[in-house]
């Protein structure tokens, strides 16, 4: 009885080491493979190259620079992960970027601060912050009634993706005449003129990427930057997104209303939609009716 007791642990001894050169053998030759096949893990993940040239409204970003180019690549690599909303960015801007563009164009204020949007409020009307800014330009309260935008109970202009760019241009052109430049000019949008022109006074110059700001407007420009490179070069950086897929600008009509249209949930039933719909193109409007002695202007979808 030993005699066979220890014939088993010794058999059993070696069916153990066979099993774990079985295993080795088994993973050399899964690494081999991967090195002949070039298959990768599952969670690899490729940092993206950095451009080698960037610009802002026509003017250069000294991306060469160490600090420049770290702060450049830390905000790039947030967003660039973050394909879910990248792609959705995509899509939407299809449908915003022509309205926002051409009421830059209009204001005379370079293109590149449609992305000024985006590091805003994604292009979401009903964007909200905990201070209280609002819409697609995040304006204030005080400042949107400096900038002629109405908010009230029943309206809020800063939700209208038209006035409230006209509103934002007026802005910039303001920050473009006191700083001279227009990165500058978007830089303050952040933290205001007043803000921007105080780190100015004490620390001799204009140039946003030699001033030290407040760490939101230090990241605020190579946020704006990162947009702006991956959505010119989105193909190339792997976002593949169909003209298919993407938002359209929906056709539609204007209708002149004032106070005296009434309930606008009529408004909305006599023209075949609901009052969802009716808030869905033109988010600007917050009750059921409008307020007195001003006129509105409604966008309404053609029927087909």
């Amino acid at each position: 009885m030993k005699n066979a007791g220890g014939f088993v642990a010794f058999f059993s001894r070696v069916l153990l080491t066979l099993l774990i050169l079985a295993i080795f053998s088994f993973m050399n030759d899964e690494k081999q493979m991967g090195k002949k096949t070039g298959a990768v893990p599952i969670n690899t993940f490729y940092a993206p190259k950095l451009p080698q040239q960037l610009s802002f409204a026509g003017e250069p970003v000294p991306i060469t620079r160490e600090d420049v180019k770290e702060k450049f690549d830390k905000e790039f690599l947030k967003i660039y992960f973050d394909p879910g909303n990248m792609i959705y960015l995509i899509k939407l801007s299809n449908k915003n970027f022509p309205v926002i563009e051409e009421r830059l164009r209009a204001n005379g204020v370079p293109d590149d601060f449609k992305y000024l949007c985006i590091a805003e409020s994604n292009m979401q009307s009903w964007a909200a912050s905990k201070a209280g800014a609002v819409g697609y330009w995040q304006f204030m309260p005080s400042t949107a009634s400096g900038y002629g935008l109405d908010h009230n109970s029943l309206v809020d202009e800063r939700r209208d993706l038209q006035k409230a760019t006209d509103a934002a241009c007026k802005f910039f052109i303001r920050a473009y005449k006191k700083f001279g430049n227009w990165t500058a000019a978007a830089a303050s949008y952040n933290c205001g003129m007043g803000g921007y022109n105080s780190r100015v006074t004490a620390q001799h110059s204009t140039n946003y990427y030699d001033l030290d700001l407040p760490e939101e407007t230090n990241k605020y420009m190579h946020r704006i930057l990162s947009f702006k490179y991956i959505l010119e070069n989105a193909g190339s950086l792997g976002y593949i997104v169909p003209d298919s897929l993407k938002y359209t600008v929906p056709e539609t009509k204007i209708m002149e209303v004032t106070s005296a249209a009434g309930n606008l949930n009529q408004v909305a039933e006599e023209n075949g939609i609901s009052y969802k719909e009716l808030q869905w193109y033109n988010p600007w409007i917050k009750g059921y009716t409008l307020p007195a002695n001003k006129l509105y202007h409604l966008m309404l979808p053609v029927k087909k």
